[in-house]
């Protein structure tokens, strides 16, 4: 059984200011609602995000705040259960990390944006996150590896709207 380790509430303050922030904005070829559609399908995250192994919903349809998912990474490396407390259906999500099953994080959380542009959609996507005193050095020295990775699922989305046809998932 796994062991789950608390966190601290997040709110859109903490997105701006926490101590670890990253931002990715990646221009998609695809209209917000088939970007919507893919990241909130039921193989979220795991059909096109590398290291994420797995992705269950953990609440019914149809989303909205208050909705729970919970993300492993790496076959059971680490987990997080997330709460959504922002959900503009088409438009934006914003989670905040309630548990994670190792230890080091504080706080957690992610705001995914999308707009639409001229050709297509604007994705912003942020990760914000704090850590207990003990990890903060690790995670320093892991943040370029961190930043790759995050930007390399930001780019996935994106490449994964335009394999698959609008109106094929959810």
């Amino acid at each position: 059984m796994m062991r789950w380790y608390p966190l601290a509430a997040t709110d859109d303050e903490f997105l701006q200011t926490a101590r670890f922030r990253l931002v990715h904005i990646v221009n998609v070829s695809t209209d917000t609602d088939h970007v919507w559609s893919v990241l909130t399908a039921h193989d979220a995250l795991v059909s096109w995000a590398r290291l994420i192994t797995a992705s269950e919903w953990t609440s019914s349809r149809p989303f909205g705040v208050g909705t729970t998912r919970t993300v492993t990474l790496g076959h059971g490396a680490a987990a997080l259960r997330e709460r959504f407390y922002r959900w503009d259906e088409g438009r934006r999500m914003t989670f905040t990390a309630e548990s994670a099953s190792r230890p080091g994080f504080r706080q957690f959380a992610e705001d995914i944006t999308l707009e639409p542009t001229s050709d297509g959609t604007r994705l912003t996507w942020t990760f914000a996150m704090d850590t207990t005193p003990g990890f903060a050095p690790f995670l320093v020295l892991s943040l370029p590896i961190l930043r790759r990775v995050t930007r390399g699922w930001a780019h996935a989305l994106a490449d994964k709207t335009l394999d698959e046809p609008k109106g094929t998932r959810r």
